[in-house]
């Protein structure tokens, strides 16, 4: 039997990444074990359910997002290469008061609305570079994805897989029964065509016209302009969608909709769409908000929010032209 790569061993193998980097990585992958467990005993231990109070973004919060945040948050400050953190739970950022090293932007239960019915969650992490020589502050988070020094989601599913990039390349660690991440995925990559798509058929009405179209074109099949038949998934995960789409090809599909006109999208580019967008593109996809490039955007808020168009290079570029 083959003995697996774990992540220890990869990590020390990784010759252009930081080796402080490397102990950020090792901080919040140790942490995602705990989550792990505790997202898997949440009926146990009667962690399901709403908490009762809202987050800054307005939204209910499940007692498993601030019990998740709360891991990551004690993780991430207990690592001495860590200069500053912001959460997608969190209304403003926190220092450690230290002063280099890297920032961390994270959202720490990425599809938590599905939690309580036993479908695949995740946690999404983002490591920037601090500034030197003083604290951060909340305009330091506020770059652009290409700044990005490594990236990864852990997705709690019927295994827990973290999908990490550092320098270069896309690569899958699966957490076995020990607790150990072996890596199993060498060389994640996303075919430039697909004949797979996901997004919100539910909001169809209100999507501006490329994304109507572009959905109506797929959903004609072979009959259609584009001579194929299409499969739509949706899970509502954003990290369950990408990741299905990291493993075997496709598009997902945010985009901005009529509901709420002033907001441009719903998915936040700190927490969710630098990190994926970073992952997808090393892997050989796209990742728009449906004109420009997620990672040439400039962030001007730490919880501002885009459409996301991201995957197969060739389906991605449809929707953007």
């Amino acid at each position: 039997m083959t003995t697996l790569k774990t992540l220890a061993d990869h990590l020390a193998a990784e010759q252009t990444a930081d080796v402080a980097v490397k102990d950020v990585v090792a901080a919040i992958a140790k942490a995602c074990i705990q989550i792990s467990n505790v997202v898997a005993s949440g009926a146990i231990s009667g962690s399901l359910g709403a908490a009762g109070q809202v987050n800054v973004q307005d939204e209910e919060q499940k007692k498993l997002d601030i019990i998740t945040n709360d891991i990551l948050r004690d993780a991430l400050k207990a690592c001495p290469a860590v200069a500053g953190l912001a959460s997608e739970e969190l209304e403003e950022i926190e220092t450690t008061g230290r002063a280099g090293g890297f920032l961390v932007t994270f959202d720490p239960l990425d599809g938590s609305s599905n939690i309580d019915v036993n479908v695949s969650v995740g946690t999404i992490f983002s490591i920037l570079p601090a500034p030197e020589g003083r604290e951060a502050t909340e305009a330091d988070f506020l770059l652009s994805g290409r700044q990005q020094v490594a990236a990864g989601y852990v997705v709690y599913g019927p295994q827990t897989m973290l999908v990490l990039t550092l320098s270069k390349g896309v690569f899958g660690f699966t957490m076995s029964a020990e607790g150990d991440w072996l890596l199993t995925h060498e060389t994640v990559s996303i075919n430039a065509d697909t004949a797979e798509f996901a997004i919100n058929m539910s909001n169809q009405r209100h999507w501006a016209e490329p994304v109507r179209r572009y959905i109506d074109d797929c959903l004609q099949g072979k009959d259609g302009p584009r001579g194929k038949n299409f499969n739509m998934r949706w899970v509502a995960s954003m990290v369950a969608d990408v990741h299905r789409i990291l493993m075997r090809g496709g598009i997902f599909l945010y985009p901005w909709d009529a509901r709420e006109p002033d907001k441009p999208g719903k998915l936040r580019l700190l927490y969710e769409a630098n990190p994926m967008a970073l992952i997808v593109e090393r892997a050989g996809g796209k990742a728009t908000d449906g004109k420009t490039a997620i990672l040439d955007l400039q962030p001007t808020r730490l919880h501002q929010r885009v459409p996301v168009v991201l995957g197969s290079a060739n389906e991605v570029d449809l929707v953007s032209a």
